[in-house]
């Protein structure tokens, strides 16, 4: 196992925000669990990297952004899956680097890309890990050359079913009728 040298740059930070206490909503408020369902309350933290089976896809004004059955899942207490595909899965689109991100205690720093597809360019669609940390052996190596989208932005599928956006700006998890909460990313809900 590797570290990554921004993990040592960052430490004191990083080790903070993984030791902070974490709520979780009463017992009630948690949405039972049905046949094919799962609730995010059972995702581990630290987050787990999946891999998908299911086809993703990704439109922008009915133009397709990406296809694919290679994508990857981050799974975190609290939060809906976030979907990352194959920068490879792109089709005919751009992605533009950005010169900001934010820091994940738990995968490292993400940097913001924007997304250009035609002469439509979309202004923060997505984010990266170039570098992602490597010291709790959960694979989050497997996210380099990946990138993640916001739905709220764009038009994403998984499996044909049109996913809801995760409540927030800064989370980009993907909700779909197979996926219980209540999800971080509203009012109240920063500690979760």
């Amino acid at each position: 196992m590797t570290r990554s040298p921004m993990i040592d740059s960052a430490a004191p930070e990083v080790q903070a925000w993984r030791r902070k206490p974490r709520v979780r909503p009463p017992p009630e408020a948690i949405e039972p669990v049905g046949p094919g369902q799962e609730s995010v309350w059972d995702y581990p933290r630290p987050p787990r990297v999946e891999a998908l089976t299911d086809l993703v896809e990704i439109a922008l004004d009915g133009a397709p952004i990406a296809r694919s059955a290679r994508a990857l899942a981050v799974l975190e207490t609290s939060s809906p899956p976030v979907i990352y595909l194959p920068e490879d899965d792109l089709i005919g689109s751009t992605l533009i680097d950005r010169d900001d991100g934010a820091l994940c205690e738990w995968k490292g720093w993400a940097s913001y890309v924007d997304l250009r597809r035609g002469g439509r360019t979309v202004k923060r669609a997505g984010w990266r890990f170039a570098a992602p940390f490597e010291d709790l052996g959960q694979g989050y190596e497997r996210l380099r050359g990946h990138v993640a989208f916001y739905p709220a932005l764009l038009d994403c599928r998984r499996g044909g079913e049109r996913v809801t956006p995760q409540m927030g700006g800064y989370y980009g998890g993907w909700i779909t009728a197979a996926i219980k909460g209540p999800f971080k990313g509203g009012a109240g809900t920063a500690d979760w």
